[in-house]
Formats: C-alpha cells, structure tokens, sequence
C-alpha cells in the first residue's frame, strides 16, 4: 500500500512538475513568459480567426485572363499562370444597410465638429439619373428604405470604398478587445478620441478601457496593451485585388481533382449557359445572374421573370460559387485595388500579381517615436484648388456678385493654404481650409452647399488617423527590389518606359505615356473594376472580363466587396504538414 501511495506522490510530483515548466527557446534554451529572465513573451495562438463576413479562399495557381473570344477586342487580360495566395473575401457585396451603419458612425463621431466627414462618406444617389429615363425615384429610396435594405450599395467611388474598408477594420478590432474583456462599450466617442486599430497599437488611444491591459511579463510592468505579436487582433479590410476577385469568381476549387483541372470556365458556375441546366432541380432554366438579356429586356416577361430583378437584386438572390460567394457574375460591377493598364498582364509578376504600390511609412518624430495621431482634418491643397478652378470656370457669368464675391474669397484661401502646405506649414494650411469652410458655411447661398460637399471630397485624413508619409529615395539607396514610393507608373507610363526615355526635361512631366483628357482617359486614378452588372450584357459577367473608371467617380452599377490577407499557413487547421 505504502508502494502504491509514493508511486502516486511521484506521478504527482512529475505532473506537477511538468506543468510548471515554461516553454523555452530553440536557439537560446531561455524560458519564455518569464519575469526572471527578462519577460520575453510568447502568447498562446493557433491562427487568424476568420472575420466578420468573410469566407476562406484557398489559394493557388490559375490561368488569368480571358481564355475565350475578347468580342470588344480589348485585348487587355491575355492569358498566363499566375498565384494568389490563400485569402478572405466578403460572402457578399457590401449592402445598403452596411453603409447606412457606416453612415450613422461617421454622423454619431464627427457629425458636430466635422460634418464635412460626413458628406464625403454619402453615396452619390443621383448616379441613377438618366437624360431620357424616369430613374427619380431611386434617387430618393434606393439608399435609405428597407425594400432595399439587403441590396449592394451603388453611387460609391474607390476612395469611398477604401475608406470603408478602414472604418470597417477598426470595429472589428474594437469589438475583439471588448470581447476579450479589456474594453467596454463606449458611445461616446467623439472626433479624434475614437478607436481605431494603428492608433490603439501605437499607445495613442485609451478611452473606454475596461481594464489597464493584458499581463506583461517585464517585471518592470504589470500590464500592456495587446500587440501585433499576440494574434489577437485583425488583419486590415481592403478592396481585393484583381487576381484576387477573378480567381475567387472563377471557384476552379469545383473543377478540381487533387491537382487536375478538368476544364476552364467562362462564367463562376460550370458549363457555357447562363441558365441553369440542371434538369433534375427545381430551377431548371431560371437564369444565373441578374444582367441584360437582350435589348430592352432587363428583367423578362411578367409572370415569369427572367431573373427576378429589373435593377440590383438582393445580395443574396442567386446560388453562390463553387467557393460560397455570392453574385461574382451580375447584379453590380465590383472595384478592385488595382490601377488600370491595358497590358498589365505583360508586366506584374507572377506571384501575387497587382498594379498600385505607392510604399508608405509611419511619420516619426526626432526621437524616433511614432508621430501623434491628427487631431483635426488634413486637406488635398491641390485637390481642393483644381476643384475650385473648375466650379469658377462652370459659374463664370451665371453667378450672382455675392456668389462671385464668395468664390473669390474661397480661391484666395485656398491659394494661401497651397503656400503653406509647401512650405512645410501643413497645420496652418489644414486650420485655413477649416476657417474658409465656416466662411463659406455662414453664407446663405445656394452655391454654398455646393462648395463644402467639393471641399468634403479632397479629405485625405481624418481626426485619430495616423501620419503616414511616402518612403524617400534617400531611404532606399542601397535597395535592390524598390527605390522609389509610387511605382503605379512602373514599366508603363515611368520615363523609361516612354517614347521620351532620352530626354531629362520629362522626368517630371505628367502624361508622358497616357495623355489623360487628350487621347485617353487612362491615368494613375483609373481602377480596375471587375465582373458584369444589372445593366450589363451577359459578355461581361465573365470573371476575366475588366473595364476601368477614375478613383473619384461612381455609377449606379458599381458596388464593392472587402477582402482580408491570410496570415500564416495557406491551408489552415488541418493542412498537414509534408
């Protein structure tokens, strides 16, 4: 019995012991999570928790680009293998009542103080507007009533979306750390004193903290705040980019066999007809996708509609991808990351293809700390003059001499703030845009409104946002893989790659390669967007079909839907190791 008794003991001891033993280095034997040596910390993580929304895509490799007739002889997607890495992308496009719950955070935030925030997040709603068609009432309903409640948001241009995509990122983030008890709920968030993820990371946020923070295992701290390091929180939102959305659209997971691919396809579904063709179900020939059938025939023939919807549709309306993704083929067009180049496809690489780097940084401070966050909204000076150029130009004799009067006062502040803003005075030259916009404000016009939304529209920077600023060549001096920030022009459209390559006096010139508003309307602000629409004849709801629109502009037939990057191992739990 006594035999039995210590056998016990010793387990006991050994299990004990076991269970106190902290994990230790592979290359230095130290212990981790250990106040005695230090502290260095290794949180416990298994891997990236799947967003709010978001459905896993596999990644891998797949033929990009038209592999069937090019009818509008673009000539612009021309096919080759390429990779995309494992990634996240919204079940759907983003909807109404998403952007109504972004609206109404923007308003609850900045509405007082910065109500210029507020009208530059608005969707353009009279997108829907035609010369010869009475579109009026979606002018007014489309937006805000809940008969439309779960359709995709339209009137939204790439900045907004990506704008979007920030504010999205930062809830989610907000809501984890509440979840995991180190904030609580706070409504009152007002101007730059609102969560957002970069500012929380860099120590520059407090507010609503339930509790100090997580154990710190320096014994010189008894808490922290959550790092990058603990996995905790949430890779950002963005738009996907365009090898992305095509291969997610195209779901060639359905067509495969370990590593067979057993046929290409033309649309997100299997097959060459835009109808179902499944006799055995019971939505055999109901069409796919919502697009034009044919002229004049947007929705079908009453009693039997073609596809259910005479514009957008319920995000949810059609079966989903071979992936679960829903509407990669009609109902809205869809914006991408990527800056448009009609050869494209001869230049980006292979791996993670895309067009758009412009490499950015933290702003710092002389000491090396991390630069605070704005305390106030940072203007386009440039964008803001060019603006203000064009309404003059449009009102010259048809404005009133107060209007007039008003018009020239704005463009002399503005004037003053590009000064400023040059000579490194942008505090100034943001608090004179600020004073012309109360100016402007106080005067009962009808061009007054107008003036502020144009204004509205050239907010780079919001308060609580972090200062990022374009890498220098100076830092890059000895980099082989990049020198310079923007490399939107790279191989096409940089003096290299233009017919003035030998002459010095272009190097700074604009329109060396895309003479925009002369012989085109490409430019370093055209995005590629993606897939067909409500409006759209079938041709281009293929996958690899893209076309292209300025950043700053929006249709009723455009929408969006985010994506995230994978983190870690491209298959996930699971994924054996070989």
């Amino acid at each position: 019995m006594n035999n039995i008794l210590q056998v016990l003991i010793g387990i006991v001891i050994v299990i004990g012991s076991i269970s106190c033993t902290r994990e230790s280095s592979t290359a230095t034997g130290w212990s981790y999570n250990d106040p005695k040596n230090g502290g260095f910390d290794k949180s416990p993580y298994i891997e990236q928790e799947t967003g709010p929304g978001l459905v896993f895509i596999e990644g891998g490799v797949f033929t990009m680009g038209q592999v069937y007739d090019d009818v509008m002889y673009d000539w612009n997607n021309m096919p080759r293998k390429a990779t995309v890495s494992s990634f996240y992308i919204d079940e759907t496009e983003v909807t109404n009542f998403h952007w109504l719950e972004y609206l109404y955070w923007i308003d609850r935030v900045y509405g007082d103080n910065y109500p210029e925030i507020y009208y530059k997040a608005l969707p353009d709603t009279l997108v829907w507007r035609q010369k010869l068609g009475y579109n009026e009432p979606y002018t007014e309903y489309y937006l805000r009533h809940p008969s439309y409640r779960d359709y995709p948001v339209v009137g939204v241009n790439w900045l907004q979306a990506n704008d979007y995509c920030v504010w999205r990122t930062d809830r989610v983030n907000e809501l984890i750390l509440i979840r995991e008890g180190l904030f609580e709920f706070f409504p009152n968030q007002i101007d730059e004193d609102h969560f957002s993820t970069d500012a929380y990371l860099a120590g520059q946020y407090e507010s609503g903290k339930r509790v100090e923070g997580i154990t710190d295992f320096d014994p010189n701290n008894e808490t922290r705040n959550v790092r990058m390091e603990d996995g905790i929180l949430l890779p950002r939102y963005r738009l996907p980019t365009e090898a992305e959305w095509e291969f997610a659209a195209f779901a060639l997971i359905g067509n495969s066999n370990q590593e067979l691919i057993s046929g290409a396809k033309i649309y997100p579904w299997s097959g060459n007809y835009v109808r179902n063709d499944d006799h055995k179900g019971h939505f055999y020939g109901d069409f796919r996708a919502n697009f034009v059938r044919g002229a004049g025939d947007y929705m079908g023939v009453a009693g039997h509609l073609n596809d259910g919807a005479d514009i957008t549709a319920d995000v949810y309306m059609y079966f989903p991808n071979d992936y679960g993704l829903y509407n990669m083929a009609g109902n809205v067009s869809e914006w991408v990351m990527d800056v448009y180049r009609p050869t494209s496809n001869e230049d980006v690489s292979e791996f993670r293809p895309y067009r758009g780097n412009v490499f950015q940084t933290k702003v710092k401070d002389a000491s090396g700390s991390i630069a605070n966050k704005y305390d106030n909204v940072d203007y386009d000076m440039d964008g803001i003059a060019d603006y203000m150029t064009k309404f003059q130009r449009t009102m010259q004799g048809r404005s009133t001499p107060e209007e007039a009067s008003l018009i020239d006062n704005v463009n002399i502040a503005v004037e003053e703030a590009q000064n400023l803003a040059n000579n490194d005075k942008r505090d100034d030259a943001n608090q004179k845009i600020q004073e012309t916009l109360e100016l402007v404000k106080n005067q009962d016009l009808t061009i007054s409104f107008m003036i502020v939304k144009g204004i509205s529209d050239n907010i780079i920077n919001q308060p609580g946002e972090m200062h990022y600023r374009d890498i220098t060549v100076e830092e890059t001096v000895d980099r082989r893989n990049y020198r310079e920030a923007d490399n939107i022009d790279y191989r096409d459209g940089d003096i290299e790659s233009s017919i003035y390559y030998l002459d010095a006096s272009m190097e700074d010139k604009p329109n060396r390669m895309y003479e925009w508003g002369v012989t085109t309307l490409i430019s370093n602000r055209a995005r590629v967007y993606k897939g067909g629409s409500w409006s759209d004849r079938a041709y281009y709801i293929q996958p690899a079909v893209r076309r292209y629109l300025d950043e700053r502009q929006a249709t009723a037939d455009i929408g969006f839907r985010c994506a995230m990057s994978r983190v870690g191992s491209p298959g996930g739990l699971g994924n054996n190791k070989r």
